[in-house]
């Protein structure tokens, strides 16, 4: 397979420098002649000719026999570099485990795990990679995990195989680190939906398993709770020492190159966002922070635009990726073969494909308001709920995300109504004890609320025929209820209505640059389009700290979408704001975190940007989330 010729490759430098001057008896000193003879077999190896190696190290077995296992062990190792392990099984037998010293007992270990497994035989390698006080060099350690969970696969424990397998995940980048991850979440998926539903019933909020399984969960078909954000220290704070001026995690490329649409259906989407990711470029020089040379690539809003945009970056010097913007995009990318230069994606795929290892996802998802707002129901006591949504496809996610979140937090779903002409939307909607005849006041209920999910002409018609059928229960929404902009004469009817939504809107996030201001210059960032403008900003603000954000759990950057935290999967979520309509107006209901969000005294280098897309005419509604 080739996670283990790739592991192979990683351990060769190690195993060449025991054979050169590794473990061997230290009172016996060895002939000129056997040490050519040791330096020609180890040159073999170091050159690819490992069956050759494997002869010269046997010639060299025969001819000491105070250093025999040690040569043999080498040989040994030579034919599991060639990729034939049943070979070395002859010269597995004749070593004496005794005889071998420092680390060579365990590698001697691994290599029987090896052939046992080839052979078919689970208890010896089960026993040999799982034996107490067993200790392998650190380039080995990833090999020992390797063999253990196949050994733990084989004999039927997939759950065992699957922890196994997420122990090594933070050890493996690239290609193996992918690899490793699809084979723990296939081996998750074999246990079931009632029995991966059980064990993470069973965990507590920061088990490591609880997100591999919920991702397992969530391949299955499974719309499952999410884990609350732990937002425990925001990036960028001050390094403790001599070197205080610098701001922990920041760290930028040379060059960048961010792959939006200039043309077709998504053209109007790709100008908010790349105006906004160019203003908080140009905002982050302030306090003469480090920029990269950026450049656009055009990527048509398709995928072969868009593989096509991101290999020709890659041939340009690019040493990180922003983009591209669609669903149907982001699949495409990811699926090629490689991804050579680490890309921060500006959606997620389709398929539910995890990020390769330098790879990360970043989205607006209606999925994340949501959970969010079950999570404002339940956090102000309210238990009971019902949901009203409209048809569109970003109801339909964010009214299942926010039902997983309310069961998973203790709540009850009392009903849930998908309204098809609005003008009579309460028309077969049970709202139960909550309604009654005009004029016959309802007193709402202490622990119950309204969930709705729709667009602001929609909801100024749900609105007003709740109060005329006396329905007096608070209501929550998500950001889709909002325009952008105030309204107070057409907005009036919201009022009372909380929904979550981001800060950069109401200036809520210090340290950014201010919205009404740049909504009165540039277009772009008018209206709905502001959250585009909002999320290219966000886009920019993640790249000197996104591997920083995946490498710390728990940190986080308040950014104008929200506060921003990675999961360990690479895929980074917005914490929001929540806002309330009042006398027509919206504004938002609480305070913000405070962060200066680049290093003080670097010096800048002479970098402008490069742009290679061509502006177009803005269209918000066109984003593919």
């Amino acid at each position: 397979m080739r996670l283990m010729r790739l592991s192979r490759a990683t351990t060769f430098a190690l195993l060449l420098s025991f054979a050169l001057t590794g473990c061997m008896p230290a009172n016996v000193q060895r002939t000129p002649a056997e040490i050519a003879a040791a330096q020609s077999a180890a040159t073999l190896a170091q050159q690819g000719q490992f069956q050759q190696a494997a002869q010269a190290y046997l010639a060299l077995a025969s001819q000491s026999s105070s250093r025999q296992d040690h040569y043999r062990l080498l040989a040994a190792e030579a034919w599991r570099q060639e990729g034939r392990i049943d070979l070395a099984a002859t010269t597995l037998a004749q070593i004496d485990r005794q005889r071998l010293s420092g680390d060579e007992p365990a590698r001697l270990d691994l290599l029987r795990a090896e052939l046992a497994l080839s052979q078919h035989d689970v208890a010896t390698a089960l026993r040999l990679t799982t034996q107490p006080h067993l200790v392998v060099p650190a380039a080995l350690q990833p090999r020992l995990l390797e063999l253990r969970a196949r050994a733990m696969a084989a004999s039927g424990d997939n759950w065992g195989a699957a922890r196994t397998r997420i122990q090594m995940d933070s050890e493996l980048t690239g290609f193996d680190q992918a690899q490793n991850r699809q084979q723990a979440l296939d081996l998750l998926r074999k246990l079931g939906i009632p029995s991966l539903q059980q064990r993470a019933a069973a965990m507590k909020p920061g088990d490591r398993m609880l997100s591999w399984v919920n991702e397992a969960l969530s391949q299955l078909g499974v719309v499952v709770a999410r884990q609350e954000a732990a937002l425990n220290q925001p990036v960028g704070t001050l390094v403790p020492g001599p070197d205080a001026d610098v701001r922990e995690g920041y760290k930028v490329p040379a060059r960048i190159a961010l792959l939006l649409p200039g043309d077709g259906n998504f053209a109007a989407a790709g100008r908010s966002i790349r105006e906004g990711f160019f203003a908080a470029y140009m905002h982050a020089g302030h306090n003469h922070a480090p920029r990269p040379i950026v450049r656009v690539y055009n990527s048509h809003g398709t995928a072969a635009g868009s593989i096509a945009a991101y290999q020709q970056a890659v041939a340009d010097g690019a040493q990180f990726v922003v983009g591209p913007l669609t669903r149907d995009d982001v699949t495409a990318v990811f699926n090629q073969a490689s991804l050579p230069v680490p890309l921060l994606a500006l959606n997620h795929p389709d398929n539910r494909q995890l990020p390769a290892g330098d790879t990360s996802e970043f989205g607006l998802l209606p999925e994340n308001e949501g959970a969010q707002a079950a999570d404002r129901m339940i956090g102000r006591g309210l238990q009971h709920a019902y949901v009203i949504i409209s048809k569109d496809d970003f109801a339909q996610r964010a009214a299942g995300a926010f039902k997983a979140e309310l069961l998973a937090r203790g709540g009850q779903l009392d009903g849930i109504h998908v309204v098809a002409n609005f003008t009579s939307a309460l028309q077969g909607l049970n709202l139960g004890n909550y309604t009654s005849k005009p004029g016959s006041a309802v007193a709402a209920s202490p622990d119950t609320g309204i969930f709705i999910s729709m667009r602001p002409t929609e909801a100024r018609l749900l609105l007003p025929q709740l109060r005329v059928a006396n329905v007096e229960l608070p209501v929550f929404a998500t950001s889709h209820i909002y325009a952008g902009s105030d309204d107070a004469a057409a907005d009036r009817d919201l009022d009372g209505v909380e929904f979550c939504d981001m800060p950069w809107l109401f200036n809520a996030q210090p340290g950014l640059p201010e919205h009404d201001s740049i909504a009165a210059l540039l277009p772009a960032a008018r209206d709905g389009a502001g959250r585009l403008f909002a999320f290219g900003m966000d886009a920019w603000s993640l790249v000197p700290y996104i591997d920083w954000m995946r490498a710390h759990p728990g940190s986080y950057l308040p950014g104008a979408t929200g506060q921003l935290t990675a999961d360990p999967f690479g895929r980074v979520r917005n914490v929001l704001i929540w806002a309330k309509f009042q006398n027509g107006l919206a504004r938002p209901m609480g305070g913000s975190l405070e962060i200066n969000d680049v290093p003080d005294t670097v010096p800048a280098p002479d970098a402008q940007p490069a742009s290679a897309s061509t502006p177009s005419t803005p269209n918000p509604a066109a984003t593919g989330h």
